[in-house]
């Protein structure tokens, strides 16, 4: 088993976040858990993720405008991006790859594949 693979999750709904940290920490991963934007981008400032992993509908910030904003902390600027969304119809996941996702996960997802469906992506990529 390697490193694990740090992770900074935003994800506004806190019965969500703690569904997808258990289902991930059991997995090779290492979750930075923010419930906003801009606790996003205050624990970004301070850290090299691995893997960026967020959700799209947030209130204040939501998930592209926090990647764009991630996006100019210099460390951040190419980690990798993942999108969790209820929106998933394929015009809505093309508009996410264009703002550089690497995939999209939709939800409700299922933590018992949510590392998989996460490695997955990161193998493709």
């Amino acid at each position: 088993m390697g490193k694990p693979i740090s992770v900074l999750y935003v994800e506004d709904d806190d019965d969500i976040r703690v569904i997808a940290e258990m289902a991930l920490e059991e997995e090779e991963f290492f979750l930075m858990s923010c419930s906003s934007g801009a606790e996003a981008l205050e624990k970004a400032a301070l850290s090299e993720p691995d893997l960026l992993l967020l959700d799209v509908m947030m209130p204040g910030m939501d998930g592209p405008t926090t990647l764009n904003h991630l996006r100019l902390i210099p460390h951040i600027e190419s980690t990798p991006v993942i999108f969790m969304t209820a929106k998933v119809q394929p015009k809505e996941i093309k508009a996410y790859q264009e703002c550089g996702a690497l995939g999209v996960i939709s939800k409700p997802f299922d933590p018992m594949r949510l590392a998989d469906e996460i490695k997955s992506i990161l193998k493709k990529a």
